[in-house]
C-alpha cells in the first residue's frame, strides 16, 4: 500500500472505536486479584486510540479518542459518567498528539519515530489531562486533587498499561505495515 485514502482511514478509525468498546469489556470479565481489575490496570481503551493516531493521523485519532469512550460509556457504562469527561479529554489528546507527532517526526528509523510519538503523546496527554482535571473537573465536584493523586492515578497505578502500550503498539504497527494494510513509512530506495 502506498497511501491510505479517506475511506480506509475512516474504516480503520471505526474499527478502533469498536475496540474501545470491546477491549474493556473483555478485560473486565477476567477476574482480578483482590481489588485489582485488569480492565483498569491495563488501560485497554488507550491502545486503539494511540494506534488510530499513529496509523490514520491526528484528525482520526482525535475522533477516536472522543467517540471511543463516549460510545463505550453509552453501551457498557464503562467509563462511568463521572469519569467520562476526563477520559474523553485524555484519549482525545492521545489520538491528537500521537497523530501529529508521527507526521512530524522523521528520524529515518521507524521504531524511533514510533517511540518518540508514543512517549510524548502519553506524557503530554497525562500532564494536560491532570491540569484539566485539577482546574475544571475536580473543583466542580467539590473535591481536592493533589500532585500525589495525579502521579498515582496516571503513572503508578497505570504502569502495567503503559508498559503494555510501549511493547504492543510498535508490534501492531509493524504487523499492519508488513501485511500491507498501512503504507511503509520508509520506502526502500531502489538502486539506480
Amino acid at each position: 500500500m502506498t497511501k491510505m485514502n479517506h475511506l480506509t482511514r475512516t474504516v480503520t478509525t471505526a474499527v478502533c472505536i469498536a475496540l474501545c468498546v470491546v477491549l474493556p469489556m473483555a478485560l473486565h470479565w477476567i477476574p482480578g486479584v483482590g481489588s485489582i481489575n485488569l480492565g483498569t490496570l491495563l488501560s485497554p481503551m488507550h491502545l486503539p486510540v494511540l494506534l488510530c493516531g499513529l496509523v490514520c493521523g491526528w484528525p482520526y485519532g482525535l475522533a477516536c479518542g472522543i467517540l471511543g469512550p463516549l460510545l463505550s460509556s453509552l453501551l457498557t457504562s464503562m467509563p462511568g459518567w463521572g469519569y467520562l469527561p476526563t477520559m474523553m479529554v485524555e484519549l482525545a489528546l492521545y489520538g491528537l498528539i500521537s497523530g501529529i507527532l508521527i507526521q512530524l517526526v522523521h528520524t529515518g528509523r521507524l521504531m524511533v519515530d514510533l517511540y518518540i510519538s508514543l512517549i510524548v503523546a502519553m506524557l503530554a496527554g497525562r500532564i494536560i489531562t491532570g491540569i484539566a482535571r485539577a482546574l475544571i473537573f475536580v473543583p466542580r465536584s467539590g473535591g481536592i486533587y493533589s500532585l500525589n493523586a495525579w502521579a498515582t492515578g496516571y503513572f503508578v497505578s497505570s504502569f502495567p498499561g503503559i508498559i503494555l502500550q510501549l511493547i504492543l503498539l510498535p508490534i501492531l504497527y509493524l504487523a499492519l505495515q508488513r501485511a500491507k494494510l498501512i503504507p511503509n513509512r520508509y520506502q526502500k530506495q531502489k538502486a539506480a
